[in-house]
């Protein structure tokens, strides 16, 4: 039977497709989401292509100068060829694979040799108790972010004390159960802060929010009974940068030789990396603090998620390439921890004296202290996009409404200060104080003599030589010297107001007017 013809595609459909070039970014790492992403190489070039319907991207990186450091990709739906892992492999680039719920489907990094003994140490370190002491550093870092966050970001003092009193009870226990449960005490105490937490999103948004949204109510989710299945936007964000973490955390355990599916904190399961899971750990109030400066800082967009038929709070791409822009920071918090584990470990093998610790390859820190060089500098973590609190348009930093809500509002806040002041303009007190003044300047016009005041002092003297020179004294100083309103002063500046003869002697001496003059 002869194979039926191909059907040729339309000519305004191909034109249809719009297709936009991009670069790495300056921080180095490159997300791709959508649909038919592909991961290719044609000509010794790396190609990168994602897209969403008709809009399309594409980037074609060299072998030099090209600055990728991280590939992550979100989504299942697309290739990545055998040969663009080797180009990944050989520009020491690692590749990041994540599911569209945030968990972690595949890490792959530079190839590094591994120690069979530390492997062995590692197998071992339940027997020989270096385990116990990994695990107890570990929970007390974390506890000490937790009460760091609690009480720098979530202004809660007394939290911050009771969080710090499991603290001091890690250094006592000799078990790992006891060490399970004051971390799970310090974790149900430092979650229950965050009920107070507020998400603000753009009026404009509003009707389109559901209620449950607009506030943390618990880490635990409903839908699932655990942190997994987020219901809310804040939740999703956190377990997204998590599994950012869990993939910076594998990566810097692999790269130090250790196994990172044998781990000591957590248990282990067929479908984690135990190890990574357990070096991640301290790093997370890291990551907790970064969400709630961005909670904080600037409303977060509606279109940034999405809810499943479930009740599932989920992010869109474009949003989860922003939160891509942290990898790089967790790199850098999560790598100290990995060699502090892997130096313990390596103190309890038979190790020569030509070798007395592991080599720091994720921090150089033997290098720069034998060049004598500062220690690794922190990076920089990004700043959230700042858009307007009325319509979610992007706006530059440092401000709170784009250019026409900010006319809006500044009316509605005229208009408002301009209704209360009308209001207190009528009260008892207001009015009270306005007939005392008054009868104060009425017996001083009463008790004031047309004889005190001296000859050369007229009407013609005033409006010739003092009211000219009253245009350069501030109407403050004016108002000072004759007791009146900054109002009356400024009409008496002006000359929209002939002040009363009882003070042109007092207005004479302020320009320094006199008869010579």
């Amino acid at each position: 039977m002869a194979a039926t013809k191909t059907l040729t595609q339309r000519e305004d459909l191909r034109n249809s497709i719009n297709v936009k070039s991009f670069e790495v970014p300056r921080h180095g790492t490159a997300t791709l989401y959508g649909y038919d992403i592909r991961v290719r190489v044609d000509r010794g070039h790396l190609i990168l292509e994602d897209g969403i319907g008709s809009n399309r991207r594409c980037a074609r990186l060299p072998r030099v100068g090209h600055g990728l450091r991280r590939l992550v990709v979100i989504g299942a739906d697309g290739f990545v060829s055998l040969a663009a892992l080797r180009w990944l492999a050989d520009q020491d680039a690692a590749f990041v694979m994540l599911e569209r719920n945030g968990r972690v489907l595949t890490t792959t990094g530079p190839v590094r040799s591994s120690d069979a003994r530390l492997r062995r140490a590692q197998a071992l370190a339940l027997q020989s108790g270096v385990a116990l002491r990994i695990v107890r550093e570990l929970i007390d870092q974390k506890i000490a972010g937790q009460a760091r966050v609690a009480r720098d970001k979530l202004r809660d003092s007394n939290l911050a004390q009771t969080i710090e009193q499991h603290r001091t009870s890690v250094k006592s226990v000799e078990t790992m159960h006891e060490l399970h449960m004051l971390e799970s005490a310090a974790a149900t105490a430092y979650w229950s802060g965050w009920q107070m937490v507020s998400i603000n999103f753009p009026n404009s948004d509003l009707p389109r929010v559901p209620d449950h949204w607009k506030s943390f109510r618990a880490r635990r989710s409903p839908i699932s009974g655990s942190q997994r299945v987020a219901a809310d936007p804040v939740n999703a964000i956190l377990n997204y940068l998590y599994a950012l973490l869990e993939s910076e955390a594998r990566l810097a355990v692999a790269a130090l030789g250790l196994d990172p599916g044998l781990g000591f904190l957590h248990l282990d399961t067929p479908s984690r990396d135990s190890l990574a899971s357990d070096v991640m750990e301290p790093v997370r109030p890291h990551v907790d603090a970064f969400v709630l400066d961005w909670i904080g800082r600037a409303p977060l967009k509606r279109e940034w998620f999405f809810e499943q038929r479930d009740g599932n709070c989920r992010l869109m791409g474009t949003f989860t390439e922003l939160l891509c822009e942290t990898v790089s920071t967790w790199r850098i918090a999560v790598a100290p921890i990995a060699e502090r584990v892997a130096r313990l470990l390596w103190q309890t093998t038979l190790k020569s004296k030509s070798q007395p610790m592991p080599p720091t390859r994720l921090t150089q820190r033997l290098k720069r202290e034998a060049k004598g060089a500062p220690s690794l500098p922190v990076e920089r973590k990004p700043r959230p996009q700042n858009i307007c609190q009325r319509c979610g348009s992007h706006i530059s930093p440092r401000k709170t409404y784009c250019f026409s809500c900010g006319v809006a509002t500044s009316t509605e806040r005229l208009l408002d200060v301009a209704r209360q002041g009308r209001i207190i303009a009528v009260s008892p007190e207001v009015n009270a104080r306005r007939a005392e003044k008054t009868r104060g300047h009425n017996l001083a016009r009463w008790g004031w003599a047309a004889s005190s005041q001296p000859a050369w002092l007229t009407n013609e003297f005033y409006e010739t030589t003092i009211y000219p020179l009253l245009a350069t004294i501030p109407r403050s100083t004016i108002s000072n010297a004759l007791s009146v309103s900054k109002t009356y002063a400024g009409e008496i500046r002006t000359g929209r107001s002939l002040p009363h003869p009882r003070h042109w002697q007092a207005l004479a001496k302020l320009v320094g007017a006199s008869p010579k003059s």
